[in-house]
């Protein structure tokens, strides 16, 4: 004790916090108000609303952002005046408690909320909502875990208002909040530019995709319009052998209990983006198993597409530093022949709407829809000139490689802002200058 005393620090129920905050209730600083559900059956409630009705979908959709301005659902003077609700000012703090329990806001403007939220509105101008907002968001867990029910999780107003928090001066938690809301900033900067990217992808994938590079005269074919020059084959004519293109085995010739910690890698669907291999959760096989499955096995450089999943037909390229290893089930392992096609284009060709679109009318199941690897061999893609599929992959692969900047970008101030949060918000570290 002696010890954390000399470092200005002291030991409290929620934690070793600095000496000069206290630890009070959330229901001490906050007026905590639980939303309701005008009828639904009462179309004057409803109709031409215009009072901001706030739902935990609504917070769940914020990405990132702490301030909310409004609500998918709007309700009606009338709705208000009837169920006798008060508005939660602007600048209260919005927490959704059921289904789920957690997300986070600081209101915008003044707003009414369902029953799936509580409001917060703080006692006095010694609080800074921005700061519990933030605060709030980094103890999720813990908000989970006071919940209770069976069927869904809830977080009841009692328990919310008998929340042990920390009380920093206030000047503290102003500087905090700023520091919190700097990193957001530069967030939404990265968002912004993430978007503006894709976009452009998009435009260019639209426009080389089917008109190509200085095409003139174009034909109408059963995929759409393409360039005169350009002939329409089907994927399988693009390879030298039938087993060029294969599924994953059968998941009784494969299942969980194979997985190991290390050996031979397998991909699975949570492995593959447009475009984009996602390198995380990695499982291994034996080699002996691997050896048993070598029929459905990839290559670095193979092409491997996601048969399940929404949007279905997902597809991206192995990554060079898995030189060797077995596809699951549901992804297709794609090996096109150099001299007839260029991976890189047809990994775009395969992403793009051309083959979506073909495959969404194939799909086999309503409820987790799929395509068979026949309905794959057999669809119709467009077949430029060689050269002109390496130019047009070349020019889409520029922009992801900026796209990929700028994710990288994102996911470090994201280390920064979570790190940043679990230390000025517990104060383990001192913001200076308050």
């Amino acid at each position: 004790m002696n010890d954390m005393i000399k470092r200005g620090y002291k030991k409290m129920v929620i934690g070793e916090i600095p000496r000069e905050w206290e630890v009070v209730r959330l229901g001490d600083v906050f007026s905590v108000e639980t939303g309701t559900t005008p009828s639904t059956k009462r179309e004057e409630y409803w109709e031409n609303g215009t009072i901001n009705w706030l739902t935990p979908t609504d917070l769940s959709k914020l990405n990132g952002k702490i301030y909310i301005s409004g609500s998918e659902r709007k309700i009606t003077e009338k709705a208000l005046k009837d169920y006798n609700l008060t508005l939660s000012p602007k600048g209260s703090i919005i927490v959704s408690t059921r289904a789920p329990v957690g997300y986070v806001a600081v209101l915008d403007v003044d707003t009414t909320f369902n029953q799936g939220c509580k409001g917060l509105i703080p006692k006095s101008s010694e609080i800074n909502t921005e700061f519990y907002c933030y605060y709030l968001l980094a103890i999720k867990q813990r908000l989970e875990q006071l919940s209770g029910g069976s069927t869904f999780k809830e977080l009841s107003k009692n328990a919310l208002k008998n929340l042990k928090i920390p009380l920093p001066p206030l000047p503290e938690q102003q500087k905090i909040a700023e520091i919190l809301s700097t990193v957001d900033k530069a967030i939404q900067k990265v968002d912004e530019a993430i978007e503006k990217t894709e976009r452009l992808k998009k435009g260019l994938m639209q426009e080389l995709l089917t008109k190509g590079i200085g095409h003139t005269e174009f034909k109408d074919t059963e995929i759409g319009r393409i360039p005169k020059e350009w002939d329409v084959v089907k994927l399988k004519e693009l390879t030298d052998k039938e087993n060029d293109i294969v599924a994953g085995p059968f998941g009784s010739n494969l299942k969980v209990c194979d997985y190991r910690e290390e050996g031979v890698p397998i991909i699975r669907l949570q492995n593959i983006e447009r475009n984009r291999f996602i390198n995380k959760d990695l499982k291994f096989i034996s080699p002996e198993k691997a050896e048993e499955l070598r029929y459905h096995s990839f290559k670095a450089g193979d092409i491997i597409l996601a048969k399940l999943g929404d949007p279905i037909g997902k597809t991206c390229i192995v990554p060079n530093y898995l030189e060797y290893g077995i596809v699951v089930a549901d992804v297709v392992r794609i090996r096109l022949s150099p001299e007839k096609a260029n991976k890189y284009f047809f990994t775009y060709i395969l992403n793009s709407s051309i083959c979506l679109n073909q495959l969404r009318k194939e799909t086999i199941g309503s409820t987790r829809p799929r395509v068979n690897i026949s309905q794959v061999r057999n669809l119709k893609v467009p077949l430029p000139p060689l050269e002109e599929q390496r130019k047009i992959a070349e020019i889409l692969s520029t922009v992801d490689k900026k796209l990929e900047l700028e994710r990288k970008r994102k996911g470090k101030l994201e280390r920064i802002k979570k790190g940043l949060m679990n230390d000025l918000l517990s104060g383990r570290k001192r913001v200076k200058n308050v």
